[in-house]
Parts: C-alpha cells; structure tokens; sequence
C-alpha cells in the first residue's frame, strides 16, 4: 500500500504489480541470511523495541488497572 498523490507515483505503484514475482526460497534465505544481525538487535527500528516510546506503558493509567496493580510497578518519572 501506497499513498498515491502523482500519476508517476500511480503508474510505479501500478508497475510494482504489474512485474510482481515471488521470491524462490533460494532467494528468500539468501535474503534472511544477510539482513539477521541487523533484525536481531533491534537497532534500527528502536521504537518497536523499547518501552520509551509506548504511550500505554508510560501511562499505565489508560489501561484502567487497579490501583493496587499500579503500586506494584511504580512508574519511574
């Protein structure tokens, strides 16, 4: 999915589908073999792994726990 706000944009999205092919299984470990170090750490995408930047988990409030529940892992500010 793509936005689409130009017929060139249109017309590259359209090609995309047009010459799509999957990718045999040789090229889909070839493709997983060189790209696992960078995917195992997470470095590159940090807001899917850290907690900073979930607004649920430093507002816990909003998940309506209890207040005892809240006690037990205080929120560090």
């Amino acid at each position: 999915m793509t936005g689409i706000d130009s017929m060139e944009i249109l017309e590259r999205a359209c090609e995309a589908v047009w010459t799509f092919r999957p990718m045999s299984d040789e090229e889909i470990r070839s493709l997983l073999s060189r790209t696992a170090d960078a995917a195992t750490g997470g470095d590159s995408e940090s807001f899917k792994t850290a907690s900073i930047f979930d607004g649920t988990a430093q507002n816990p409030e909003w998940l309506g726990e209890p207040e005892r529940a809240q006690r037990l892992m205080p929120r560090s500010t």
